[in-house]
């Protein structure tokens, strides 16, 4: 059995997708099990919403680190974003903007800074887009958003599938709902500049736009809202509302996106836009060396599950308990209350912009190089494969304790190459600064 994981593993970059569902009915024993006996001694208390923070409402300003966000709904679970008018292959697109590679340029335009970015080309040309800018007259354009012509886009027209398996996950099937076109990248550099940015497709056409099966909008689309003609010396936005992502940074609850996946089955889980391009972007394990633009997200295949149990977390208790086979939409409450308390991923990211040592604040990134842990069945009968929430802990426990957390299907703990580019919103409770504990000699911690 443990060669063939590790064959699974090393096939990761080239056919991901059969690697990963073959690799998950291996442990499909270890997913039920987790749900049972351990997972329900946990029950109690705020549930699955526990340590999750504010959970209604909208969100305060000063907990925005996207600071271009026109508001996050938690009561709803959106975030609202400017909407930017583009074309491709002839007809409207309309994007977002999240990151730059650029800090001035970041600021400038209320982005999250993301150096990295700049070598997310690094033996993936086709990584990054570069497209043209408008040049408009005056007559054209008194103040606003030139148009962006992109040379790829999304095909949105697909529908999403999700079948739950035996247990739930793995699933028994999936296809994606949004499939990357010919030439097309979230990440794009306008053509005479070396600046990155994040700014992902989320509909095509002139409307309307279908917010419920996701014929023409990407699948977190639940809102969007075309701006009329501004009197003279206005100006109007459009925007986007989207589904949001809730998970953890060093110890505190966060805010995200996800807008594309390099895989399948992952873009299927987070309702992303299927980008395989996305697989050669520099590069597989690479963190924080030199060349990389990745940084690492911590996710759990066989966490614990239950809308009571404060430490459901991971594949199982997304599929389980966040409704991951529906379609999303406004409409859709049961689905939007089980995600907002507690019925996500739940995933652990590694750095993030409040962190006050620059040096992790600035090794940010929205291209998450996915870190997957399998709990063993020992972390299971004794009730340890309880819900994480900071990235030293993590990665301490897989390098002092492999008798709990491992990869998939027992293989050595680390990078398992599915991509998932995941933007920043902000942050529920208190801001990320530091980690909770320190890394133990020889963990994966990334060099200084």
């Amino acid at each position: 059995m443990e060669e063939g994981v590790l064959h699974h593993l090393r096939g990761y970059r080239l056919g991901l997708l059969a690697g990963l569902v073959a690799l998950l009915a291996l442990i499909a024993g270890l997913v039920l099990r987790g749900m049972g006996p351990a997972a329900a001694a946990e029950d109690g208390g705020q549930g699955s919403a526990s340590g999750l923070g504010q959970l209604s409402g909208l969100l305060q300003r000063e907990n925005l680190v996207l600071e271009s966000t026109l508001q996050v709904d938690l009561t709803h679970e959106t975030v609202r974003l400017p909407l930017y008018k583009g074309s491709a292959n002839g007809h409207t697109v309309w994007f977002i903007l999240t990151e730059s590679s650029d800090q001035g340029l970041a600021k400038n335009s209320g982005l999250n800074y993301a150096p990295k970015l700049a070598n997310i080309a690094n033996g993936c040309a086709e990584c990054v887009q570069t497209v043209t800018q408008e040049q408009p007259t005056p007559d054209h354009n008194k103040f606003g958003q030139a148009a962006i012509h992109f040379l790829g886009e999304p095909d949105f027209t697909p529908t999403r599938t999700l079948v739950p398996g035996p247990n739930g996950f793995p699933p028994a099937s999936f296809s994606p709902g949004a499939v990357a076109g010919k030439g097309y990248s979230p990440f794009i550099r306008i053509d005479g500049t070396s600046v990155v940015y994040n700014a992902p497709i989320v509909a095509t056409g002139d409307g309307p736009f279908d917010v419920v099966h996701h014929t023409n909008t990407a699948d977190r689309v639940l809102g969007i809202h075309i701006a009329p003609p501004a009197p003279a010396g206005q100006y109007f936005d459009s925007w986007v509302d989207l589904l949001l992502v809730k998970g953890f940074d060093a110890g505190q609850p966060i805010l995200y996106l996800s807008t594309e996946a390099d895989d399948p089955l992952a873009a299927v889980l987070e309702r992303s836009t299927y980008v395989p391009a996305l697989a050669r972007a520099s590069y597989t394990g690479g963190d924080d060396f030199l060349g990389s633009a990745r940084e690492r997200l911590f996710g759990f295949i066989n966490g614990q599950t239950g809308a009571t149990n404060r430490n459901a977390q991971g594949f199982v208790n997304l599929v389980v308990d966040g409704h991951a086979a529906e379609d999303a939409s406004a409409g859709n409450t049961a689905l939007i209350n089980a995600l907002r308390n507690g019925g996500d991923l739940l995933n652990v990211f590694g750095d993030f912009p409040t962190l006050k040592d620059p040096r992790h604040a600035d090794a940010y990134s929205p291209l998450w190089d996915a870190q997957l842990g399998q709990w063993t069945q020992k972390a299971i009968d004794q009730g340890l494969n309880k819900r994480q929430i900071d990235e030293n802990v993590v990665f301490n426990l897989a390098a002092t304790r492999p008798d709990l957390l491992t990869g998939p299907g027992g293989a050595p703990y680390g990078t398992v190459g599915i991509d998932i580019n995941c933007a920043v919103i902000g942050f529920t409770a208190d801001a990320p600064t530091a980690n909770l504990v320190a890394p133990v000699p020889n963990s994966q911690f990334p060099p200084r």
